[in-house]
C-alpha cells in the first residue's frame, strides 16, 4: 500500500486556499501512484481559528463534498480532518474517504487539549474499518500523547493493521528546525505502538503560523512521520514553510496476537 503524507499550509479562516493547496497535493499523490493521501486535521479552518466556530460545517455538507468529489475523480483514498459542525457544537472530526467517494468512517478526537475545549466537544467512540488493503483505525495528533496513548493501543487491539492520524503540531515561534521537541512526544509514542502491534502508523501534519485563537504566533512544523516495528519508514521536514508531499509504502499484516495474548 502507498500512502502520500501531504504535509500542508493550512491558513487560519482560509477554507478555500487550503482546500486549493489540499487539491493539488492529492493530485501529486495520485500521478505518484499512492493508493491513500493522509492530511492534516482542522484543514479547513486551521487549529483553534475563531472563524470555525461560525463557519463550521456538517458532515456530510459542502466542505466533506468537495473531498468526496475529488476522491471519486481520482479513484484514490483519502483521510483529512474537519471542523464538523453537529447542531450548535464542534468536534475536531477525521474522515476516511473510499475511492468511490463515500465517507466509511468518523471519528472526533477524544483526547482534547484544554486550549481545544471552547471549540470542540469530546468525541464518544473509537472505530477500525475494513477496507480491501486491511483493516484501518484513525484518531488524531493529541491522541497520541503518551499519557492517551491507550486510544491507540484499543484501535490496534481492535484489530488495525494500520492506524492514520491528522494532525497539526505546533511549537513556538522561536524554534528551528535544528531542534526536535517533539521526540518524546511524536517519534516514541507512534514507534511503541508500531513496535508492539507490529502495524505501521502515519501521522500527517500541517504547517505555517498560527493567526487568531489561543496559540495565536505560534507555528506549525510539520514533522510527518511514518513508522513500523522496524523504526523510522518516512519523515516529512520539519520547518513551518515545508508544505510538501511524502510518499512511503507500508505493508499490512495480519494481527498474529489477540486479546490477552498481548503482554501490554
Amino acid at each position: 500500500m502507498k500512502i502520500g503524507m501531504a504535509q500542508l499550509l493550512v491558513e487560519g479562516g482560509e477554507p478555500e486556499r487550503n482546500f486549493e493547496r489540499a487539491e493539488k497535493l492529492i493530485r501529486e499523490a495520485k500521478a505518484g501512484n499512492c493508493d491513500l493521501v493522509l492530511l492534516p486535521e482542522t484543514l479547513d479552518f486551521a487549529w483553534t481559528h475563531p472563524s470555525a466556530l461560525t463557519e463550521s460545517e456538517p458532515v456530510p455538507g459542502t466542505f466533506s463534498d468537495f473531498f468526496c468529489t475529488l476522491a471519486k475523480e481520482l479513484d484514490i483514498w483519502l483521510c483529512l480532518g474537519l471542523t464538523e459542525k453537529k447542531g450548535n457544537q464542534n468536534y475536531n472530526t477525521a474522515l476516511l474517504i473510499d475511492n468511490n467517494g463515500a465517507i466509511i468512517l468518523t471519528y472526533s478526537k477524544i483526547n482534547l487539549l484544554e486550549v481545544e475545549f471552547p471549540y470542540y466537544q469530546v468525541g464518544q467512540k473509537l472505530e477500525v474499518v475494513n477496507t480491501p488493503f486491511g483493516k484501518i483505525g484513525v484518531n488524531i495528533c493529541a491522541d497520541n500523547y503518551l499519557p492517551s496513548l491507550h486510544n491507540a493501543h484499543m484501535l490496534a487491539r481492535m484489530g488495525a493493521q494500520l492506524i492514520i492520524a491528522p494532525s497539526s503540531w505546533t511549537v513556538d515561534h522561536s524554534v528551528t528546525e535544528e531542534s526536535d521537541p517533539y521526540r518524546e512526544k511524536w517519534v516514541k509514542p507512534l514507534s511503541d505502538i508500531a513496535r508492539i502491534y507490529e502495524i505501521p502508523f502515519i501521522s500527517t501534519t500541517s504547517v505555517g503560523y498560527i493567526v487568531g485563537g489561543p496559540y495565536e504566533g505560534k507555528k506549525m512544523v510539520g514533522c510527518s512521520l511514518a513508522v513500523d516495528e522496524t523504526g523510522i519508514l518516512a519523515q516529512g521536514e520539519f520547518n513551518e514553510f515545508a508544505g510538501h508531499l511524502t510518499m512511503v509504502e507500508v505493508t499490512l499484516k495480519e494481527a498474529k496476537k489477540k486479546g490477552t495474548q498481548f503482554l501490554y
